[in-house]
Order: C-alpha cells, then structure tokens, then sequence
C-alpha cells in the first residue's frame, strides 16, 4: 500500500516538473525576477524635454527596485543612434525607450523581435505598417497647451481690466523650434486658450530652427518682447525664454507660460503655468506588459490604433503643474479646471473649433475652416493640425 502512495507522489512530481518545463518554454518571461530596460535620450536631463521625460525613469526605478535594470544612454542625434540602440538589443534589453525622432528604431525593431521597441511619435503613424514590436506613443500636448492658454488669458484680461494694457494689446508671443505639425498644433492651441478668454488676442511666432539653443531662443523671446507680447511661451528645449522674460523690467508688463518643465525658480516673478506631457503611465504600462509577458496596448490605457498610443488629461498623460499664485490672475485654477473637466469627460472637440480659418505654410492653396472643428490626435499619437490661423498667427521673418 506504501508502495501504491509513494509511487503515487513520484508519479504527481515528474508530471508537476513537466508541466513547468512545458510552461517555461511558452512563457518563458512569467516568472522571470528582472527584465532589462533601456533608454535613450536625444539630449540630457539639463534640458527640459529630456529632464521631463527621464522622470518616467525615475518612476519606474521607484516602482520596481530591483526588479529591472536600467541602461541610459544621453546626447544620442537622430543619425548616430544606430549603435547604441543595437548596443542595448545585444545586450538583452526587454525593451527600450526612445525619446528622438529617427526611422532606424523600426527598422531595427524587425532585427530584433524578442525586443520591444517604443519611440515617442514623430510622424502620422495613421495607417502605417510596423513590426509586432515596434511601438509609438505621445501625449495629446494639444489639451495643455489650450488650458495653459487659458492661465495666459486670464493674465492679460486681468492686465486689461487693471489699466496696464490696453485692449489692443493683447499680444502673445511663441518661440517655436521648427514649423513641424507638432509644434504649430501645439501654439494654436495655446493662442485659442487664449482667445477663449480673450477674443482679441493675436500672436507672433518665432522660429529658432533648432530645438535647444540657449541664446537663439532667448534672443528670439527678447524680441518678441521688443514688439509689445505680454505673454511669451515655448516649444523649444531650454530655459532662456524664462530668463528673458524674467530680466524684462518690472515696468514692462511681460509674463512665461512653461512646457515640460517648470521655470518657476529660473523665472519666480515671470512664470504662470507650465503644461507637460506626462510619460509616466505609458512607460510603467509597457514594462508591466513586458514583465507579464502581454501586449503592450493590451495593457496601457489611452487611444489606441494599431501599436500606436495616445491619451491626455484623462490617463494622466497630460498635467498642468505650478501655478504661480503670486503671479496667475485671481480665478485663473477654477477657469483652467472647467476645460481640463471636459478633456477627462473625453470631450475634445472644443479646441480646433471655431470662426476661423488656416493656410497651410507648405502650400498656401491649402486652407482650412473650423466652423465644424478640427479633431487632433484622432488616429495617430502624432499631432496633426499644421494651419497656420489666418489674421490670429503672425510668423516673424
């Protein structure tokens, strides 16, 4: 009878061990204590759109412990990427994050497919055939653009109703890096913020033609300020557009709204708001993926098509951080909670939306209305809108 039950439990162990071989060899991630992480970054974390996006590192560091290991790789161009990327493939990275904008992440991508590979969105990926894992993703930088607007309005209504401009002075000025959908998107939606709040206001733009120069944007913000803009914001990388804005005489009335990261100490008299994209959610999501050995988009909340993710206000991918309450006019975090209220309600047909009507740069036959609105990021993370608004957009030469 003894025999019976000890032949009985062996029998029980070899089939236990064979159904964990066989569960090894379909899942072989399920149980595994770490998986490897890589990023790579366009710049470092001195300047804001790295910085902002090496906190979703810090993240996940903080989530996991030892769980992962982490490979940074900083200052990598778009051209000279290849390497490193390949470097962190070979070495056994699970999955790798990549904050430029360069076509050899998904040519890669296909080299190495027990890899996963995810770039922030750098074109309309509407349609476009990728690799299994190959992945984009972005925040819908529209909606922080627009409620930054908005503290922005509130300033010159404010400035308006105190005597300190006039009503023609309404005049907004935006130092841009290059005239990419990206970032045109980005400043319309700021300047209709504005005008949700104030109809008048107009805007110039400034074209720096690089995306992180020092002295080329706070020389173009200087002269923005120079021609009368009492608001001056960004889509560029450093923070000399705050220092100009902030050793502009006291007796000019001249205020920052920030992207990616807050200028409130560069800037402590200037600086309204700032409005970044939050690249937490997505890149805990997709290493949560990975380390449960399930699909990326399975497992990310956002708007997705295809291996293709985008989300705002209302998956934590957009925040409005910083206001400066000795700065911001009275009213102004109860006027921006009204419309990031309608975004987390998944209302987002309110921006693009009005008497206006847009040229396209690249090809001036090319127009535009939005009587019936404009839906940005509706199939793609990449925005889209590349108009520039007739009589409200004025581009410097």
């Amino acid at each position: 009878m003894k025999k019976k039950y000890i032949v009985t439990f062996i029998t029980c162990l070899v089939m236990l061990a064979g159904f964990f071989i066989v569960f090894r060899i379909i899942n072989p991630s399920a149980d595994r204590d770490t998986i490897k992480v890589g990023f790579i970054y366009d710049n470092d974390e001195s300047t804001a759109y790295t910085y902002n996006f090496s906190l979703a590192k810090d993240a996940l560091e903080k989530k996991y412990g030892d769980r992962i290991q982490i490979y940074t790789s900083s200052n990598v161009l778009d051209d000279e990427m290849e390497e490193p990327l390949r470097k962190l493939a070979v070495n056994g990275c699970d999955i790798i994050f990549f904050n430029g904008y360069s076509e050899m992440v998904k040519e890669l991508a296909d080299e190495y497919p027990n890899t996963q590979f995810c770039q922030t969105s750098y074109m309309d990926m509407n349609g476009v055939s990728v690799p299994e894992n190959y992945h984009t993703f972005k925040g819908e930088a529209y909606q922080g653009r627009y409620v930054s607007g908005i503290a922005a309005g509130m300033k010159i209504k404010q400035l308006i109703s105190d005597g300190i401009i006039g009503e023609e002075d309404a005049l907004v000025g935006f130092v841009a890096a290059f005239p990419t959908s990206e970032v045109i998107s980005g400043y319309t939606a700021f300047i209709l913020g504005v005008r949700s709040i104030v109809p008048q206001a107009v805007m110039k733009v400034a074209y720096t033609n690089t995306w992180s120069s020092y002295a080329h944007e706070k020389s173009a913000a200087q002269q923005l300020i120079n021609d009368g803009c009492v608001i001056i914001s960004q889509h560029t990388d450093t923070i000399g557009p705050a220092i100009a804005c902030e050793e502009t005489p006291q007796k000019k009335a001249v205020y920052f709204v920030g992207y990616n990261q807050s200028m409130s100490e560069v800037a402590p008299m200037t600086s309204l708001v700032t409005s970044r994209i939050c690249w937490e959610p997505y890149v805990l999501g997709a290493v949560e993926a990975v380390m449960n050995n399930k699909k990326i988009e399975k497992v990310v909340q956002g708007n997705v098509n295809g291996n293709d993710i985008a989300a705002g206000y209302e998956f934590g991918w957009v925040e409005t951080i910083d206001l400066n309450l000795q700065a911001c006019a009275p009213g102004t975090q109860q006027a921006m909670d009204v419309a990031i209220d309608k975004f987390k309600r998944g209302h987002n047909d309110f921006v693009f939306k009005g008497d206006y009507t847009g040229t396209n740069p690249e090809n001036i036959s090319d127009k535009i209305s939005l009587k019936n609105g404009y839906i940005e990021n509706e199939n793609t993370s990449y925005p889209t809108f590349h108009y520039i608004l007739d009589d409200v957009i004025t581009i410097l030469k």
